[in-house]
């Protein structure tokens, strides 16, 4: 066989592997040598190099390891964020919210306690006790910091969930990566800026990658974990493994812009923007000046058409006109040519108006 295994020993002579009887050994006299009989040798003591080479073995081994991550750092104690805490504390996890105040952090905590408290009204409703310890464990779960880089120095992730800003992430991952423990995996929960791009940032690009959670994230089962080309597979099954223990369904996309659901989901909803604001030419005009077809009937068409729970114009109001325009816009600015991409006049004038949506009271619809 090939390889450089050790060779069989030659086979004993016949006299010897039949029964052989060493001599009865008398006090102070040594039983004589029989001709031809040498002792043993003892084996060499292993050399410097195979140490060294058992041990790089041992390393490297060690170093395959898939990390199971037990303390997470949140960054952002947003809805997103807030979400991400809870859900990773109410795993068995423990958690380090993180925000710039600590009013912020107060208002992430209660809002967390309160969603606890609802999830705790159905999960335990035969049980109400079992349902308060549950969310005083969890709430337990989970502290909260107001200095990031003095709480990352022993977590197993680092989860960031602040504004979708390429040059504020970008600080914070390179001011971390100074304090954060050799093992610690980044993580970025951006929906529309490219991985890659932030994890440049940091020295630990091996242990980088996007962790995209939906919202609301406690109730939302899917997350989207993205590999770049130079996240190291440990790192990618870790995140996998967490995703999994988080009671979350993991999908693994490439460093795509919008990665699955919002490449194809943002333009669906920029082309139902495109429907109710084009002007029709088949007749040379446009029935009291609406486009193709009216917001609310696109809306009841999707719904009863293609089963979706929210039209689109409902969605757009729902997830942010302007968080809307912000993705759409550095789309645009990667491929300026792809009509996807193409900006809308009617989204721009409401956001320029500060009609967001539900979160500001009047979007596409008017919210009380």
């Amino acid at each position: 066989m090939g390889g450089a295994g050790l060779e069989a020993p030659p086979p004993l002579p016949a006299d010897v592997t039949e029964s052989r009887r060493r001599p009865r050994r008398r006090q102070g006299v040594r039983p004589k040598r029989s001709p031809g009989r040498r002792r043993p040798r003892s084996l060499p003591r292993p050399g410097p190099a195979f140490v060294r080479s058992v041990s790089s073995s041992s390393t490297a081994s060690a170093a395959a390891k898939k990390i199971v991550i037990k303390h997470v750092t949140v960054i952002g104690g947003g809805l997103m964020g807030a979400g991400i805490a809870q859900v990773a504390a109410a795993t068995g996890h423990t958690v380090v919210l993180v925000d710039q105040t600590e009013d912020i952090l107060a208002k992430s905590r209660r809002g967390i306690e309160e969603s606890l408290r609802r999830m705790a009204k159905k999960k335990f409703a035969e049980n109400p006790k079992a349902g308060a310890e549950f969310v005083e464990k969890t709430l337990g779960s989970i502290s909260t910091s107001t200095d990031a880089a003095a709480v990352v120095h022993s977590t197993d992730l680092v989860v960031e969930a602040i504004v979708e800003n390429l040059a504020v992430k970008n600080d914070l991952f390179k001011r971390l990566d100074k304090f954060a423990a050799e093992h610690t995996i980044f993580a970025s929960n951006t929906s529309s800026l490219q991985i890659t791009s932030i994890a440049n940032a940091t020295t630990r690009q091996d242990r980088f990658a996007g962790l995209h959670f939906f919202n609301p994230v406690p109730m939302m089962k899917l997350v989207e974990v993205i590999k770049i080309p130079m996240t190291s597979q440990k790192t990618f099954e870790s995140l996998v493994d967490f995703s999994k223990a988080l009671g979350k369904h993991p999908v693994s996309c490439k460093d795509t812009p919008g990665f699955i659901v919002n490449r194809l989901l943002v333009p669906y909803l920029m082309e139902a923007i495109r429907l109710h604001e084009r002007v029709s030419n088949t007749h040379g005009n446009s029935e009291s000046g609406l486009g193709d077809a009216s917001k609310e009937d696109i809306d009841v068409a999707m719904k009863l058409g293609a089963g979706y729970p929210m039209g689109p114009f409902e969605l757009l109001d729902y997830v942010g006109l302007d968080t809307t325009k912000f993705i759409v816009d550095g789309w645009h600015e990667l491929d300026v040519k792809d009509p996807m991409f193409q900006p809308s006049p009617a989204l721009n004038k409401l956001v320029a108006e500060k009609k967001f949506g539900k979160k500001s009271g009047e979007g596409f619809y008017k919210y009380k």
